[in-house]
């Protein structure tokens, strides 16, 4: 007899399994993909966990503290809401994970560090709001593939021990529900399918099937996929309309289709119309899903200029503020904007999201990490891949050139060239002096101060029209579909609630669905490094209840 069955082989399922297995549980894991896909979106993750007060951060010089980390995360969360007391509940548990055993938790099952620690969403406005105050993205060696190893490594154990099965392609459609309890699962059989990791896969049934168990566990993922589902929840009063257009962050299987299951069987969903969606998304020019995009982690030096072509204001600077970015690119009526910057900028600052964009740090080797950002001259390689082929990048030796080539690419809303050139010609004149009043020369400035973006993140102040800089660059930034920040109403446990607060028996949940733990745990902003960490932390609460 199966005592848990676990709905979902990505992150939150591969721990939640081995936590069950290891407390003696016998446990069924159910994944609708094929083999090759196990460990779901945090595979092609750059692998970032946020942790409090680490040996990376104090060798880096940074004074981080649990004080100040749950500062920061409350002013970001902004948490307003009578259903946000549960999601307060697992931010606040998270905090002292995070702070506490985490780091070495994990480091006991094989988990590394690569040694400078990145400052991302620094929100740039009052030190009461949005943002990190100090560098807290730890990006684990071997990225988004070294996250997920020692996990599916736990499990196959288990498997081999008798105590874990797992059940590819099978998706499942419905929740076995008997006098309000959760008393198992149904659903079909797909065919098998070979395709490679994150491709689109069959859909042809081939049989049916029907287990039962003591608990389910959802551990699915989040909406990011359906950019219909996504647009049914987006927040118009918060962010303006919903996108037309948008790249996909993640594959088209992740498309909440658990969370319309459970919700349909009398699980409460809150905080849908939370969700965190980046506006630095690419045109992959070699995709692997359907309307494949890749994320720029931008350095702070890009000087960015809506599709009007006037100049974002600060705090709607690179790599500041997400969510205000987004409203603040949606506010003219058009989904895109421009990112315009030298030749200098691109090799020191320009990073891709994604384990794949990423080779050095996924295989884990300092040699590689110094053969590739260090003795190479130049962007690294995927990222002139991208100025090479990607349809969004224009090269050029002169103003004129560039902002024609951006015309190009965007006929109908052309930007004028003598706007740009005012606007580029005044941020320039603000580099003579180590002082000024552009706020993002002074950002760039301060985050310099940091040894770890003066190493490898940000570029050295400098003139953009100047021909020795060059050549100039552009790109254009599309919106990419990410994470779902709530989703199923859960306890610190993981157990799912009714909509009328009241506990569903026998049904829990973890991971993205989950809101990454709560139904939200974020509140209206993340500060990255949170969704991994998120899937590891309601996984472990889940797999120690069930």
């Amino acid at each position: 007899m199966t005592d848990v069955i676990i709905v979902g082989g990505g992150l939150a399922g591969l721990v939640a399994a081995n936590e069950a297995a290891g407390r003696g549980r016998k446990v069924l894991l159910l994944d609708q993909e094929g083999e090759q896909s196990l460990g779901g979106q945090a595979f092609w993750s750059l692998g970032g966990l946020f942790m409090v007060d680490t040996p990376e951060q104090r060798r880096m010089g940074i004074k981080d503290s649990p004080e100040l980390a749950r500062a920061d995360w409350m002013g970001s969360a902004q948490f307003d809401r009578p259903e946000d007391a549960n999601p307060r509940k697992v931010a606040e548990a998270y905090l002292e994970f995070a702070s506490g055993e985490m780091r070495a938790w994990l480091q006991s099952i094989g988990m590394r560090w690569f040694p400078i620690v990145g400052w991302a969403e620094r929100g740039g406005e009052m030190a009461h709001g949005h943002g990190n105050s100090v560098p807290r993205f730890h990006i684990t060696w071997g990225t988004g593939p070294g996250v997920v190893s020692p996990f599916e490594r736990l499990v196959r154990e288990h498997v081999s021990g008798g105590k874990v099965e797992l059940a590819f392609r099978h998706k499942v459609a419905d929740l076995i529900v008997e006098n309000g309890v959760v008393k198992g699962v149904r659903g079909q059989v797909l065919s098998d399918d070979s395709a490679d990791r994150g491709q689109s896969t069959s859909r042809e049934v081939v049989g049916d099937f029907e287990h039962r168990a003591e608990a389910v566990v959802i551990t699915s993922g989040g909406i990011g996929g359906d950019h219909d589902m996504v647009r049914g929840y987006w927040p118009e009063d918060r962010l303006g309309k919903a996108p037309e257009r948008m790249v996909a962050g993640v594959p088209d299987y992740v498309d909440g289709q658990m969370q319309r299951v459970a919700e349909g069987a009398g699980a409460g969903i809150i905080n849908g119309d939370r969700m965190w969606h980046y506006t630095e998304g690419l045109a992959n020019w070699d995709p692997i899903w359907p309307n494949h995009g890749i994320r720029i982690l931008p350095g702070p030096s890009s000087m960015w200029f809506d599709a009007l072509g006037e100049r974002m204001e600060a705090p709607y600077l690179p790599g500041f503020d997400s969510l205000g970015t987004l409203k603040r690119i949606l506010s003219t009526g058009h989904e895109h904007s421009w990112f315009i910057l030298t030749q200098k900028i691109i090799e020191k600052e320009f990073a891709l999201s994604g384990s794949e964009q990423n080779p050095d740090l996924t295989s884990g080797k300092w040699s590689e990490v110094l053969k590739r950002r260090v003795m190479n001259k130049g962007a690294p390689g995927p990222v002139e891949a991208f100025k090479e082929h990607g349809e969004d990048f224009v090269v050029a030796n002169s103003l004129e050139e560039l902002v024609a080539g951006m015309n190009n690419v965007t006929p109908d809303v052309p930007v004028n060239i003598e706007k740009i050139r005012s606007q580029i010609t005044a941020r320039d004149a603000q580099i003579d002096n180590e002082y000024c009043k552009d706020a993002q020369v002074t950002a760039i400035r301060g985050a310099r101060n940091y040894r770890g973006d003066r190493l490898i993140r940000t570029a050295k102040p400098h003139h953009i029209l100047d021909p020795k800089n060059g050549p100039l660059i552009a790109v254009r930034l599309n919106i990419l579909t990410r994470k779902s920040l709530g989703g199923l109403h859960t306890d610190v446990t993981g157990q799912v609630l009714r909509p009328d607060g009241s506990a569903f028996e026998g049904l829990f949940a973890a991971g993205e669905v989950a809101g990454f733990g709560g139904g939200g745990y974020h509140g209206y902003n993340a500060l990255e490094g949170t969704f991994l960490g998120g899937c590891i932390f309601s996984g472990r609460a889940a797999g120690r209840s069930v």
